[in-house]
């Protein structure tokens, strides 16, 4: 008994190993396991970067009416705007 399934051991797991669902589907995970680690990288990045534009916000009025003429196009009541077209 012990030497059949040592038999089927030696045969099968290097058959499993070549497979489409062996060692080719383990790198693929691998791959894209990577991408996924980098992509939260790149986000934790951005997280890191919006909090502290938030606390630039909250801390210096200057930095508010930057964000409110770059993101909201505000101007002062006293400033004149002129538009050209092409």
């Amino acid at each position: 008994m012990p030497l059949a399934v040592l038999a089927v051991a030696v045969i099968s797991v290097p058959m499993l190993m070549l497979s489409a669902a062996g060692w080719p589907r383990l790198q693929s995970l691998r791959e894209e396991k990577m991408r996924a680690d980098q992509e939260v990288s790149r986000l934790s990045q951005d997280i890191w970067e919006l909090r502290a534009e938030v606390a630039r916000i909250k801390d210096d009025p200057a930095a508010v009416e930057r964000a409110a003429r770059d993101e909201l196009g505000l101007v002062r009541r006293t400033e004149v705007v002129f538009q050209f077209h092409d």
